[in-house]
């Protein structure tokens, strides 16, 4: 919590000018003698008997020499004398706050700044420095975060900047177990950031994916990383959020592949041998082979080591290999009979062999045949590949506008609106101070 300065708060006092010798009462014997039969010494002034006990040149030696017993003892015989004015008050509080940060005192320290905000002494802007550094005492070392956040709601109530202290607000309904509150809150934040285009703090998100880590949420914890990737991409991010996106109760595998596209794609720098070589399967298993012998040359760049696996690792790798050199030659021989085809899915299929040999403009051609033609089986599915076609090629209005219309919940709409997140990256998103 660097921005409260409640370690500090004796250069919070100086910079307001509370450690500065009180003005004392009583420089010579007669004005001395005229206080003492006063039944109220004057306004802003210290009596000599007080001043006598709470001498700065004196206390400043207690404190250094941790005599905090004597200094806790002047404090007490200067607030037990008669008919103490609020001027004194205020000046023993000071005293309070000194003896309870050198001590470690938090609760004295907050008791005298408590006081000393409600004494009417302070500046405006001063005040709101004070009500700062209670809050930032009962949040961080008494932990009291019922107080904290009363402290932290009075801060903004009185400075009218809600906002400064919102996440530490949430943070303290956290600790405090209060999970759905918090939850609760920093859903807004994500809904007002939708609205304003504002990040919200990334601190905020990691506490969201923390909720739903203690109350065992999955697809909370899951939207936490979704957000996170939405406004502070990462490679981390991405490949969390694509690995746990398959761990829903409702995805379907037959969106695996679509996943390994994505992933190799957003998170290059996290992909292992056993990613590129999930990729390379997947690939050939539906008959994309140019995109299976890519993704199985970076998983083997110098071959398939020995080992147990090896037999199977190679047969994966050289139908990659013969269907790629396949492709090359007589790719286009294979579109007259997809045409003739009464389902579009073949179509559809061979105009993303044309994207991942990088001929975007008949790729893509095919693909919508394919899809104006019918495709039986999931038709929504050709739509997604379509979008996220239309994106490799760098058609990415038409093909945000595609992606928005992909529903399901099987994992699908995921990954329309991952695919609307790739191509719109945080680069230009303000993070919520």
């Amino acid at each position: 919590m660097s921005h409260i300065r409640f370690a500090r708060l004796s250069l919070l006092l100086a910079a307001i000018g509370l450690n500065a010798a009180p003005t004392l009462l009583g420089m010579s014997p007669v004005v001395a003698a005229e206080a003492a039969k006063a039944a109220e010494p004057p306004k802003d002034t210290i009596r000599p008997e007080i001043f006598k006990l709470i001498d700065p040149a004196q206390t400043k030696v207690l404190l250094d020499n941790k005599n905090f017993a004597e200094f806790q003892s002047r404090i007490d015989q200067s607030a037990a004398m008669a008919n103490v004015t609020p001027y004194e008050q205020f000046i023993l509080n000071q005293m309070r706050v000194q003896l309870g940060q050198a001590s470690s005192n938090h609760e004295m320290s907050v008791k005298a700044l408590a006081e000393m905000v409600e004494s009417g002494r302070l500046t405006p802007e001063n005040k709101l420095r004070f009500i700062d550094a209670i809050a930032g005492i009962y949040y961080s070392n008494i932990k009291d975060y019922d107080q904290a956040i009363t402290w932290f709601n009075r801060y903004g109530t009185e400075s009218g900047d809600t906002q400064k202290q919102r996440q530490y607000i949430v943070r303290s309904m956290f600790f405090k177990n209060d999970f759905a509150g918090a939850k609760a809150e920093v859903l807004k934040d994500v809904e007002a950031a939708k609205k304003t285009g504002i990040a919200p703090p990334k601190d905020e998100l990691n506490l969201l994916g923390n909720i739903g880590i203690k109350t065992k949420d999955t697809e909370l914890y899951l939207q936490a990383v979704e957000e996170l990737t939405r406004y502070y991409a990462t490679p981390d991010y991405w490949f969390d959020l694509l690995n746990r996106t398959r761990g829903k109760k409702t995805y379907s595998t037959r969106f695996d592949l679509d996943v390994a596209r994505l992933k190799a794609l957003a998170a290059p720098s996290k992909m292992e041998t056993e990613d590129y070589l999930e990729l390379g399967d997947l690939a050939v298993l539906g008959g994309f082979f140019t995109e299976g012998k890519v993704a199985m040359d970076k998983a083997y760049p110098n071959g398939v080591p020995a080992g147990k696996d090896k037999a199977v690792i190679q047969k994966v790798k050289d139908s990659a290999d013969k269907g790629a050199a396949d492709d090359a030659k007589n790719i286009d021989k294979g579109i007259a009979a997809a045409q003739k085809s009464k389902d579009g899915v073949g179509l559809v299929n061979l105009g993303y062999n044309y994207i991942a040999l990088g001929q975007f403009d008949k790729g893509i051609d095919l693909m919508k045949q394919g899809i104006a033609k019918g495709v039986a089986k999931n038709p929504e599915d050709a739509k997604l590949r379509l979008g996220y076609a239309l994106a490799l090629a760098g058609q990415k209005e038409e093909s945000i506008k595609l992606l928005e219309t992909i529903t399901g919940n099987d994992g699908r709409a995921d990954l329309a609106r991952y695919w609307i997140m790739y191509q719109n990256p945080p680069k230009a998103a303000a993070e919520a101070k």
